[in-house]
């Protein structure tokens, strides 16, 4: 590895952290680049769930004062992730590389049509709360929703914490800040999950892991103290940008 990627995969790592205290598309930064490097689409995304996972540690840590009073919120959607993660790690590693290729494809278009739809999602979301009947849990429909996300977070993970903030936000009757922080959680928790399941059952580039877990560590501080001054629309451009190009690199 020369000390140009090693630089680029650092920086990656920084951002995804960041992007996944705030928004939780971190994979869409950090995913592109390790393709961008020569690594295969299945070794990057292994390697980079990995990495990713003291980050969302860090993030978590960040929103420790949102997090107070939810210790049964998050065992008990902590519990159905878990399950979730690991069903999604086990399709990643019994499917065929070419398969999670197509696949992936896929998911990063959903990807980045929900982060480009992000500012009219969070108008819908703050309308439908206010004339929403929500629980001080997320019921049945948000616990399934939320185990569907585990899957997801296990197999791939981009926007993933997209899709839980719209599931809590929907379902739990609660200040919007407290609901991002659970998301951190649960979507942190996905990736801890299938991450444990790829270091025992996956080939991990450790050195990109590494490179990706130190600037994870950094960016999911940063995020979570000062991620809501990032300018959004900046922020959507940027995913929407390298999205694209992880498209290009594997179709190509």
């Amino acid at each position: 590895m020369s000390l140009l990627h090693a630089v680029g995969i650092l920086a990656a790592g920084v951002a995804a952290g960041a992007i996944n205290a705030v928004v939780g598309s971190g994979t869409l930064i950090t995913f592109p680049v390790l393709l961008a490097f020569g690594y295969p689409a299945k070794v990057a995304n292994v390697s980079n769930t990995v990495g990713l996972v003291p980050g969302s540690a860090a993030g978590a840590v960040g929103y420790r004062r949102e997090l107070a009073g939810q210790r049964a919120r998050v065992l008990r959607l902590g519990a159905f992730t878990t399950v979730g993660a690991i069903g999604g790690a086990a399709l990643l590693l019994v499917l065929p590389a070419a398969a999670f290729k197509r696949v992936v494809v896929v998911f990063i278009v959903i990807a980045l049509v929900l982060i480009m739809l992000q500012p009219w999602l969070s108008r819908w979301l703050a309308r439908a709360r206010e004339h929403s009947h929500r629980r001080h849990d997320a019921g049945v429909l948000g616990t399934a929703g939320v185990f569907v996300t585990g899957i997801y977070g296990g197999y791939f993970g981009a926007a993933q914490g997209i899709l839980l903030l719209a599931l809590l936000g929907l379902s739990i009757d609660d200040d919007l800040q407290r609901i991002n922080a659970l998301k951190v959680v649960l979507a942190g928790l996905a990736n801890l999950v299938a991450g444990v399941i790829f270091v025992f059952a996956a080939h991990v580039a450790w050195g990109a892991a590494g490179l990706i877990a130190a600037g994870s560590i950094v960016g999911g501080l940063l995020g979570a103290r000062w991620g809501r001054l990032l300018p959004p629309a900046g922020l959507r451009l940027i995913i929407f940008g390298v999205g694209i190009f992880a498209i290009v690199r594997l179709v190509g």
